[in-house]
């Protein structure tokens, strides 16, 4: 059995502005992506993949028609501890909307809301 998600894309309106909050808040660097179709009208950086680790990767997209924001899809991303990254949201022009709260046995979570309005989960053990 495969673990529930394979794949994830969060919508942006501005790339340069989301993937600079992006790679602060996680301290990782995205990879351009190019079309396999040569849409220049579709821009998407990749989050580090790792194919043998648990867990799924995906991009920030920029695309006609899909808006940020206003979703109904919640991301959560894997930390050491959620309040670490859950501190650089604001000064990478984010905001915190639930600091890190326990979920007891099942670690600790946190929610921000990037520069583009989308609002992501922070997960960790700790």
């Amino acid at each position: 059995m495969n673990n529930p998600v394979g794949w994830f894309e969060i919508y942006v309106n501005d790339m340069a502005r989301a993937k600079a909050f992006y790679q602060g808040l996680l301290g990782v660097e995205l990879t351009r992506l190019q079309s396999p179709d040569g849409d220049s009208s579709m821009e998407m950086w990749a989050f580090p993949m790792n194919d043998g680790s648990y867990g799924a990767s995906g991009t920030l997209a920029k695309m006609a028609g899909m808006s940020a924001g206003g979703n109904s899809t919640l991301v959560y991303f894997s930390c050491t501890d959620c309040a670490v990254e859950a501190a650089r949201a604001v000064p990478h022009g984010g905001r915190v909307e639930q600091p890190k709260t326990s979920l007891g046995p099942y670690g600790f979570m946190a929610l921000v809301v990037d520069t583009e309005g989308n609002r992501i989960g922070l997960h960790s053990m700790a």
